[in-house]
C-alpha cells in the first residue's frame, strides 16, 4: 500500500494562516522563502530527530500561496510511492489525469499532481534517499 504522508492547503495570507493554526492547534510553522515558493511547512505533532512525527499514523503538512487556478484552491493529500513514474502510469490507466511532469523538491523527493476520477487534486511523492 501507498500511505498518505502529507497534506497541503492554500493560504491567502501566510502570517494570518500561521497564526491561526499555531493558536488554534499548536502547530509549528516553518516559513520557507521565495526559492521555495513561500511554502509553509507545519509540524502537527512532536517530531523525532529526523523531523518526522513520533506518533505512528500522524502526518505533517504544508501551505502554499493560493493560486488563481481553481484546481489549486482546495486542500489535497500527498501519497508516498516507491516509483513515481510507475505510479503516474497507474493513475492514467485507472482513469486519472496527470498534471505535468514530476518535479524535484530538493531534500524531499520527486513530486507530481494528478486529478482522480472524481476531479479531486491529489499528489504523489517519491521520497528522496535522505527521507
Amino acid at each position: 500500500m501507498n500511505p498518505v504522508v502529507h497534506f497541503e492547503m492554500p493560504y491567502e495570507n501566510r502570517n494570518r494562516m500561521a497564526g491561526f493554526y499555531t493558536k488554534a492547534f499548536g502547530w509549528k510553522p516553518q516559513m520557507l522563502g521565495p526559492e521555495m515558493g513561500e511554502y509553509v511547512v507545519v509540524a502537527t505533532a512532536e517530531a523525532d530527530e529526523k523531523g518526522r512525527p513520533k506518533q505512528p499514523g500522524v502526518i505533517n503538512g504544508g501551505f502554499y500561496k493560493k493560486p488563481e487556478d481553481p484546481m489549486g484552491q482546495h486542500p489535497s493529500i500527498v501519497i508516498a510511492v516507491t516509483d513515481i513514474r510507475d505510479a503516474l502510469k497507474k493513475v492514467r490507466e485507472a482513469g486519472g489525469k496527470v498534471l505535468g511532469e514530476p518535479m524535484d523538491i530538493p531534500g524531499v523527493g520527486l513530486y507530481a499532481g494528478f486529478l482522480d476520477t472524481e476531479g479531486n487534486r491529489v499528489s504523489v511523492l517519491q521520497p528522496s534517499a535522505q527521507m
